[in-house]
């Protein structure tokens, strides 16, 4: 079973319900195997070739939202009928529109076979792909999954905070296995070049 919302209105009784839901499926399922991020690029090919000249994703937060939308159910689709990460038992998402007028959705997934720790590291990669291997994800990752420009040269962006150091920790250090930090939250494996 999956359930899918039509959109997210921000209302507080459609957040409760949707709390309600997740906890109902905490109770039947346990937790959830995967917390996923799905989140709108405005230059996608798809909403860059409907704009006017001159004019830009902003300008359309209507052809965002459907290009969104569609995008996101080929996902689940995916995700869920294609089993691309195994069966999946139920699942749940909510859309939320970030302050850059782009929606992202938080997806959970419980599956039949529940994910043992020591296949983390096959699943979820914070390494940049060899561009001789894989050329077409080496372009993706670095043109849309890259923090920065970071580091002492270019203390005047956002994330920087007033003694010149990022304060979303970049760049890490590398990581040989996927492990969990001191606050919690996982450090995903990152090779350097020679361990690879």
């Amino acid at each position: 079973m999956c359930i899918l919302p039509a959109t997210f209105t921000g209302s507080p009784r459609y957040m409760h319900a949707r709390t309600q839901e997740a906890i109902t499926y905490v109770r039947k399922y346990g937790r959830s195997d995967l917390f996923i991020t799905f989140t709108c690029n405005p230059k996608w090919y798809t909403i860059a070739k409907e704009l006017m000249p001159g004019k830009s994703a902003d300008d359309r937060p209507n052809l965002i939202a459907r290009v969104y939308h569609l995008k996101l159910g080929k996902l689940m689709d995916v995700i869920t009928k294609g089993q691309l990460l195994g069966a999946v038992c139920c699942c749940m998402h909510t859309i939320e529109w970030q302050k850059r007028v782009v929606p992202h959705a938080h997806i959970l997934i419980w599956l039949c076979d529940k994910i043992e720790a020591t296949v983390i590291d096959h699943l979820i990669s914070a390494e940049i792909s060899d561009p001789s291997a894989d050329p077409e994800l080496y372009e993706i990752v670095t043109n849309n999954m890259i923090h920065g420009p970071c580091g002492s040269h270019y203390n005047y962006t956002s994330c920087h905070n007033s003694v010149g150091k990022c304060t979303r920790q970049y760049p890490r250090d590398s990581v040989s296995e996927t492990v969990t930090g001191n606050d919690g939250y996982p450090l995903y494996r990152q090779r350097s070049p020679a361990e690879r």
